[in-house]
Order: structure tokens, then sequence, then C-alpha cells
């Protein structure tokens, strides 16, 4: 629990609980990778969710399963999306859908490979 505490107070200096993601790592089993805010059950479907963390959590699953290169190309993505500027939601004071926040890192994906 204590943990989880200091991964939300990371987050503010990362700049958001939508951009953190978080690991229950077990260096001898199965880990677990999810976004730090959980799953917003209440924004479900209206397309205004920050959708960076949990894509990045995809990423941290990725390296974990030794997919390093994988990994690597989702955050550089990520990056470069956060870095241009040009789709941004709510919470970090744009006004891009979920869907299209996505979409622009799976682009840069394609572009950046």
């Amino acid at each position: 629990m204590f943990g989880d505490i200091i991964t939300d107070l990371g987050a503010m200096i990362q700049g958001g609980l939508g951009l953190a993601p978080g690991g229950n790592i077990n260096p001898d089993g199965v880990s677990m990778f999810e976004p730090i805010h959980g799953s917003a059950p209440k924004y479900k479907g209206k397309g205004v969710s920050n959708p960076i963390a949990t894509i990045w959590a995809g990423a941290m699953l990725l390296e974990a399963v030794g997919e390093k290169s994988a990994a690597e190309k989702v955050i550089n993505a990520i990056e470069t999306v956060l870095r241009e500027g040009k789709v941004r939601t709510y919470d970090l004071g744009g006004n891009s859908k979920t869907s299209e926040v996505g979409d622009a890192i799976v682009s840069e994906m394609k572009i950046g490979g």
C-alpha cells in the first residue's frame, strides 16, 4: 500500500496520473502492469481519458518479457507525441480524444520504426 502512495506522488512530478504507469514486479514469477489511476470507469465511452499511462504500462510489460526494443519503440513514440504537443487530452491542457492520442502514438511508432 505504501508503494502505491509513493507512485502517486511520483506521478505528480511526472506530469499527472494520466501519464504514470505502475508495475507490481515479481522477479521470480508473474508481474502486473497498469496505469496508476486504475480503470477510471466513470470515463468509459466518453473519449476523454488520457491513454498514455495504459500504453506505457504495456511498454513496461514488453520490457519485462524481454522485448526491450519494442518497449523502447513505444516509449519513444509517447515521448515524441508529448514533445510535439499536437494532441493532448484535457488533463494535459488540450481537447484531443482518447483515440486521437492513441492514433498519434501508433502513427509515430510506424514513422519512427
